[in-house]
């Protein structure tokens, strides 16, 4: 009897330290170009287990200072970056981008209070009227991993397309078609570029702040003209030539085929989330679940083109 009551006990400890554990993103900066980082993040949706690090952020090293691109899901998430920052260089901060008002890539502002962040107008805007709701809604979905974080609004609006800082020339490019405010970070000197959201690879696409399917489709070959030779997607690894450009313009071609044949066809909401997503489709994480969120998001409006 004591040595059952024993391993209970002790099987009570072994659970109670696992769930007192701190909450740790360790974050690892992988170098993909020369003064060059990224902080890739999972090909998954928001949980508990991952504290929303479904993001890829980054940073750029130079001789002015450190450029952070984007500040992740939580508070916690910012602080770490901050901290992976350090471990590769002891030069300061210089300027923040927040590549637009999608949670996962704003809610980490709070860390970085001490520098300027700046995003496109609309993007200042977005965080400004709807940060807290995101926020609010990360909570329930992540839980303490979001503990003491709330929305911080970009300091200042871009009004300008390109910012040099040491060496480096930074082409602040603004896009619509994710979210209708779309920052994309080209740098001359190393040619990668950051693509924010307006690509996704090997992760199905979100959709529901997008102007239009069709809109993103003409975006997507404006960022195929771009003189670039690394892409980081906003989700997903990163490329050196165009297969990301091409897996999602596919993607969303089909998606904008499927839709408009099943408003002509007359289906139902319901219909159209059970369709089957091709074969071609078969390595993108979260297709089938984004592509119910993409239904209820934009279906409605294929609705009405047809009647």
């Amino acid at each position: 009897m004591m040595k059952k009551l024993l391993l209970a006990l002790s099987a009570a400890t072994v659970i109670h330290s696992a769930s007192a554990a701190p909450l740790s993103y360790a974050l690892k900066p992988q170098k993909i170009a020369d003064n060059t980082w990224l902080l890739k993040g999972k090909l998954e949706d928001f949980s508990k287990s991952n504290g929303g690090n479904i993001v890829n952020t980054g940073f750029i090293v130079t001789e002015d200072g450190v450029v952070v691109i984007d500040t992740g899901p939580s508070l916690r998430y910012g602080k770490a970056l901050k901290e992976a920052i350090k471990s590769v260089t002891d030069k300061p901060i210089k300027v923040v981008f927040n590549t637009h008002h999608h949670p996962d890539h704003f809610l980490g502002n709070q860390a970085f209070s001490d520098v300027d962040i700046l995003s496109l107008p609309g993007t200042q805007q977005g965080i400004a009227l709807h940060g807290n709701a995101f926020a609010e809604n990360m909570y329930r979905l992540v839980g303490d991993w979001m503990r003491s974080t709330e929305a911080a609004t970009p300091t200042k609006a871009l009004d300008v397309q390109l910012m040099e800082l040491g060496s480096h020339r930074l082409h602040l490019l603004p896009f619509t078609g994710h979210t209708g405010s779309d920052l994309v970070v080209l740098d001359e000197k190393t040619g990668v570029v950051f693509a924010s959201d307006m690509v996704f690879y090997q992760r199905a696409l979100t959709t529901p702040h997008t102007p239009g399917l069709h809109q993103w489709k003409k975006e997507i070959q404006k960022l195929r003209d771009l003189d670039y030779k690394i892409m980081v997607p906003g989700h997903g690894p990163v490329v050196k030539d165009a297969s990301a450009l091409d897996q999602m313009l596919a993607y969303l071609e089909w998606l904008d085929q499927v839709l408009e044949q099943a408003a002509e066809d007359g289906l139902s909401m319901t219909e159209v989330i059970k369709l089957p997503i091709p074969k071609d489709f078969d390595g993108i994480a979260l297709s089938k679940r984004e592509f119910a969120r993409t239904v209820a998001h934009l279906y409605p409006k294929y609705e009405e083109q047809a009647f």
